[in-house]
């Protein structure tokens, strides 16, 4: 029987897989607004696109929960709680996952043969829904394992923050990327916070600690990753903003948006995890 820390390792490595894949349709989200092309799309695609946008923020904030859980409730072990919520994280994230492939197609078969073709769209979520979702109900449920939390060795508690690190890193790559070709955004001054504090435990481990582990290193790492959460909301809703206020020409509804991203990021990363961990105790 595997592992429940190593379980818990995988689960955190497949929720990577996905943030990158997430990372590559984000930075292209964003920066469709400001391509040349774009204004001349018609209302319906760069609606679609607006869409696409904002599904993928959710997304985003689906697949950075179980990182904040662990560090947050869990204080850096691992349990069956946490191995379970990390993978209905994922299963969730495939959903909104699969819908921005197919929206994304819409635009591109409209652009490439000047109508609207849904065949395509259609054919390629319905065998990635089947694909990611169909074999998992085909198998049925597994039984439910026993709920317990493992106490963990200092070694893997650091395996693990630096896993979550690495979960984490992608999404703050997707936005400074694209910030970097739109260097006049408000946003921009906001994400390299983010990337300081994802990178800063490994300067940490090898500067100061010489690369050994240690509880001081456990606890600077944990701190990094949650000062990183902390920072991504604002540029996550000041770039919605600004392309909020691209399309619409509306200051108040920008600001209207960029409030609603970062109270959904905030509310789900810290304001939840914080009941979970009042009700856990």
């Amino acid at each position: 029987m595997t592992s429940l820390r190593t379980r818990v390792k995988n689960a955190l490595d497949e929720v990577r897989i996905l943030v990158l894949g997430t990372q590559v349709l984000l930075g292209f989200a964003y920066r469709a607004f400001f391509e040349p092309r774009f204004e001349r799309l018609p209302a319906r695609d760069q609606g679609i696109l607006f869409a696409s946008l904002c599904l993928l923020l959710a997304q985003m904030g689906l697949l950075l929960l179980p990182a904040a859980r662990h560090r947050i409730v869990e204080g850096g072990r691992d349990s069956e709680a946490l191995h379970r919520f990390a993978m209905n994280c994922a299963f969730g994230a495939l959903l909104p996952f699969a819908v921005v492939i197919g929206l994304d197609l819409v635009v591109a078969v409209s652009l490439t043969s000047g109508r609207t073709g849904l065949a395509l769209p259609i054919a390629v979520v319905a065998a990635a829904l089947s694909l990611w979702y169909g074999i998992a109900v085909l198998r049925g449920p597994k039984p439910q394992r026993e709920e317990r939390i493992e106490e963990m060795k200092l070694e893997d508690k650091i395996v693990q923050v630096l896993t979550e690190a690495r979960v984490v890193l992608p999404g703050a790559q997707a936005l400074v990327g694209f910030q970097l070709a739109i260097t006049l955004m408000d946003a921009y001054e906001k994400l390299p916070q983010a990337l300081i504090f994802l990178m800063a435990p490994a300067a940490y481990h090898r500067i100061v600690e010489r690369g050994e582990d240690t509880e001081r290193f456990h606890r600077f790492a944990s701190a990094m990753v949650l000062l990183a959460l902390a920072a991504l909301p604002f540029g996550f809703a000041l770039d919605l903003a600004v392309v909020v206020r691209k399309q619409t020409g509306s200051v108040a509804d920008a600001g209207i948006a960029g409030a609603v991203a970062m109270a959904f990021f905030y509310g789900l990363w810290f304001v939840w995890m914080i009941v979970i961990r009042a009700r856990s105790r």
